[in-house]
């Protein structure tokens, strides 16, 4: 039996092919599995979407329709005991360790296909050879790994392919992704945005920006963000094997635009996200010295409570932190402090309150606009005039 693969590639070789072929399971992942099929966000040519299916039943043993349904069902209920893999539940070892255990044991379940399958491929091949038989796509895989790389360096290539994607995908990015890095965005979960240059995991270490902006095929939304994904997504459509089908809203403001009107309210309910991020950095600088005044009061006692208070005010979380009597203590003290909170809490009510007509939203956001620049406090006036200025994109 001879021990030497048919390519005879040197040790380094062997590495630059195992780098080559993981990298193209995570542009997979990231293209196929979840900006096509899971989001809708991105068109691939057929030709295309049928070699990442190849591979992924090939590599992975994944199914599409699995797949694209777990995860949508991540989406729904994101943070809560239904989540099939939130650390925020299940805690953090257990999903970055663990994870590809809680995807199989999702899997299982029919309801969850039923309900977050649909539209996904249900063509002879899916219903024949890849749902039916998706671990014998495995099977090729480790002896096309042996009979090119040899025995030793074949099987641990091996190996570690098939443990690439649990480990990064479903350990990494569903555990450390809502775990732990920073966000740009103050979405109802806890996702984050794990590094800036997301260029390992295809442009998934963007988790933030893309739980923000789910349909969106476009994962960086910051000057300093690269999303490797997307430049893979640049260069097939350059060939015209892409197209993507929507992107993160961008800003704009009108200058001459003075009065809140229908169009004021659709643009700050496209870019809510950016509004609230806007609306706390405004408020930094005067936070800061109300802060110090409280303080002088001995209203803390330490910067930590001070910080979390603010985390609370600027994000609006549902629960009190720990320190409520603090907080209570803190907005009852100070007329400015108790003002940002409120106003910040109704902004966001305009764009939730879907069973008011858009007449109605208008008034309120009006409305809001009034009060905050009568406020006294400069940088809510401020704040409120640069929110009539948005206009459609």
């Amino acid at each position: 039996m001879m021990l030497q693969g048919l390519l005879e590639l040197p040790w380094w070789g062997d590495l630059v092919a195992l780098f080559i072929l993981t990298q193209i399971t995570i542009a997979g992942v990231t293209l196929y599995l979840h900006r096509c099929q899971a989001h809708r966000a991105l068109d691939l040519h057929p030709a295309v979407a049928h070699f990442f299916r190849f591979w992924m039943w090939l590599t992975t043993g994944m199914v599409t329709k699995e797949w694209a349904a777990i995860h949508r069902k991540h989406h729904a209920k994101c943070e809560t005991a239904e989540d099939p893999h939130s650390p925020q539940v299940y805690g953090i070892k257990r999903v970055l360790f663990g994870g590809v255990f809680l995807y199989v044991k999702e899997s299982h379940h029919p309801e969850t296909m039923q309900r977050y399958g649909h539209g996904t491929p249900d063509d002879w091949l899916e219903r024949t050879i890849y749902s039916p038989y998706h671990k014998f796509g495995i099977i090729l895989m480790a002896a096309a790994d042996i009979a090119l790389f040899g025995v030793v360096p074949g099987a641990l290539m091996f190996g570690i392919q098939m443990a690439w994607i649990p480990f990064w995908a479903a350990g990494v990015i569903n555990g450390i992704g809502h775990y732990w890095g920073y966000r740009n965005f103050q979405t109802e979960d806890a996702s984050t945005n794990i590094v800036p240059v997301a260029a390992w995991i295809g442009g998934e270490e963007l988790h933030n920006n893309h739980h923000a902006f789910p349909t969106s095929a476009k994962f960086s939304v910051r000057w300093f963000e690269f999303d490797l994904g997307w430049l893979y997504i640049r260069a097939l459509s350059a060939l015209g094997l892409a197209r993507a089908k929507k992107l993160p809203p961008k800003v704009k403001l009108d200058p001459s635009k003075l009065e809140v009107d229908a169009i004021t309210l659709q643009a700050i309910a496209t870019n809510r996200y950016e509004v609230l991020a806007k609306y706390a950095k405004s408020m930094k600088v005067a936070w800061n010295e109300e802060v110090a005044k409280l303080r002088e009061k001995q209203l803390f006692a330490d910067n930590a409570t001070a910080k979390r208070l603010r985390q609370w005010v600027t994000r609006g979380n549902a629960q009190l932190p720990a320190e409520h009597e603090a907080v209570a203590l803190a907005l009852e003290s100070s007329p400015r402090l108790a003002t940002w909170y409120r106003m910040r809490e109704e902004l966001a009510r305009t764009w939730e309150r879907s069973t008011l007509s858009t007449e109605q939203l208008v008034q309120q956001l009006r409305s809001w606009c009034d009060r905050a620049e009568a406020s006294g406090i400069e940088a809510l006036a401020e704040f409120s005039q640069r929110l009539r200025r948005y206009a459609a994109a």
